[in-house]
């Protein structure tokens, strides 16, 4: 065994000890926080488990069918949303849970309260799940206002309100990408040590990008200025290379495709979904955050994303994000159809 090897390896960047570092540079801070995203990074692995079919075996039984007790694979989806909210509320750290699974808000029994607001989508994407394509944990942390019950306006507030946000993708590694509001650092999860490592540190987006991100099944029910940028992604009149299209129908997936080459991932609102498909507060919101964070932007085709003001849960709306040139590309392109 090589010694001086195994000791390298422990002096590692970890996510708790990147945390816990970040801490420090706040003293009044009483962990709370650290806690906090503590519990995420564990939903994370245990959802990472799952999702790579750990314990297929006892499930399925020697014989193919359901095992002996009956007990029916719990689709991941559910299971996902059950593993988060079980490990937000016993941190004893959050007071409002927002998941994409459940209708009502959860409020935390007072007993266990503490001052955040949580807002998540436990597996996005699980419809890929059975054809082997990266699905993700979307989330975003809010603080409650101070004093009195917690209300759910507390949880309605604009995007750029928003403490930290991040995602985990389940692909060909478990990765966690994290903002908590300086900047935004991937991490690479390591299953022989059961850690999350720093992989990528301050990720930044490249001002411009060379690929674009759209569902193109729904181009006959796109407004003017999405059909005109898409067409000048693939036939540009200023002598410059057509963009290269990608998409994998999997929001994390593209998302995190886009962060790292750049270009620009975009699900418009159209004449079937007016306010688009994808869900403000736990889709929209945290991708712009961490848009923004490294350095893109994030446009809904009316105004920057995290200024929207959300009035309900489970709002929709449009989303164009992605590297800050392409953007404003885009944005330029709903201005001249306002000044019609």
């Amino acid at each position: 065994m090589d010694h001086a090897a195994e000791a390298h390896r422990t002096d590692l960047m970890t996510i708790t000890r990147y945390v816990l570092n970040e801490q420090s540079k706040h003293p009044e801070s009483r962990g709370d926080f650290t806690i906090l995203l503590s519990h995420i990074v564990l939903g994370c692995k245990f959802v990472c488990s799952a999702v790579n079919k750990a314990g297929l075996a006892k499930l399925i039984g020697l014989a193919g069918e359901t095992n002996v007790q009956g007990e029916e694979q719990k689709k991941l989806d559910v299971l996902s949303n059950e593993v988060f909210i079980k490990a937000l509320v016993s941190s004893g750290r959050t007071c409002i849970l927002v998941s994409e699974e459940d209708e009502e808000a959860t409020f935390v029994e007072p007993s266990k309260r503490g001052r955040y607001c949580v807002v998540f989508d436990p597996l996005d994407g699980s419809s890929n799940i059975d054809c082997g394509v990266s699905i993700g944990t979307i989330f975003g942390i809010y603080m409650i206002k101070e004093g009195g019950e917690p209300k759910l306006e507390d949880v309605l507030q604009p995007g750029k309100n928003m403490l930290a946000a991040g995602y985990c993708m389940y692909g060909s590694s478990c990765t966690l990408v994290l903002s908590t509001g300086s900047g935004v650092n991937g991490f690479t999860l390591d299953p022989s040590l059961g850690e999350f490592i720093l992989t990528h540190p301050d990720i930044k987006i490249p001002k411009k990008g060379k690929i674009y991100s759209v569902n193109e099944g729904n181009a006959k029910n796109w407004d003017g200025p999405t059909a005109k940028y898409v067409e000048k992604c693939k036939f540009p009149k200023d002598g410059s290379p057509a963009k290269s299209l990608r998409y994998i129908g999997s929001m994390v997936a593209d998302v995190h495709r886009t962060l790292l080459y750049g270009g620009v991932f975009l699900y418009p609102a159209d004449k079937k979904s007016p306010n688009g498909k994808l869900r403000v507060l736990y889709e929209v919101f945290p991708m712009s955050f961490l848009m923004e964070q490294a350095g893109g932007q994030a446009f809904t085709g009316k105004q920057r994303a995290l200024d929207l003001v959300p009035k309900k849960i489970h709002e929709r709306s449009p989303i164009f994000l992605g590297s800050y040139d392409d953007v404003e590309e885009i944005k330029a392109l709903y201005a001249a159809e306002e000044q019609k």
